[in-house]
């Protein structure tokens, strides 16, 4: 059996000017510009318990007064908004920086969510949602004995 590689890619395919395709894949892969056109919307694990849904959200670095939990009907909504400013002033310049972070997730909720026991915990940079079931959602266990 022989393998045989062929080139993805070509280099300085344009004829009038080899360096253009260079240049435009340097600055579209330069990671300054890379972070401000990437929306950055965090990592969720949700899972289902006999008892309720947990809804886990990886958002380290903010504080338990950033998030925002609405629900409306049978959707639920998490979302921050966060500002930072940052001003370094010295005797021949000054710096500002500003920052903003936010994103906004939704999910649905099914019809046997009991929305009188929805709960929400931020600890060690991952936001938990309980979403409680309603009682007759939750299915009791037995064992069926073969006759």
């Amino acid at each position: 059996m022989a393998l045989i590689k062929f080139p993805t890619k070509t280099v300085n395919s344009d004829a009038v000017n080899p360096y253009v395709n260079s240049i435009f894949d340097n600055l579209f892969n330069d990671s300054f510009i890379t972070d401000r056109l990437v929306t950055r919307v965090p990592a969720v694990n949700i899972s289902e318990t006999q008892e309720a849904f947990k809804i886990e959200l990886a958002a380290p670095g903010l504080q338990k007064s950033d998030f925002k939990i609405n629900v409306d009907k049978n959707l639920i909504t998490i979302s921050v908004e966060k500002k930072e400013e940052h001003s370094v002033e010295e005797k021949l310049y000054s710096k500002r920086e500003f920052s903003y972070n936010s994103f906004t997730r939704s999910f649905s909720l099914p019809e046997t969510v009991n929305y009188n026991s929805i709960d929400a915990g931020y600890e060690e940079g991952v936001l938990t949602v309980s979403v409680g079931k309603k009682e007759d959602a939750i299915v009791a266990k037995r064992l069926i004995e073969v006759k």
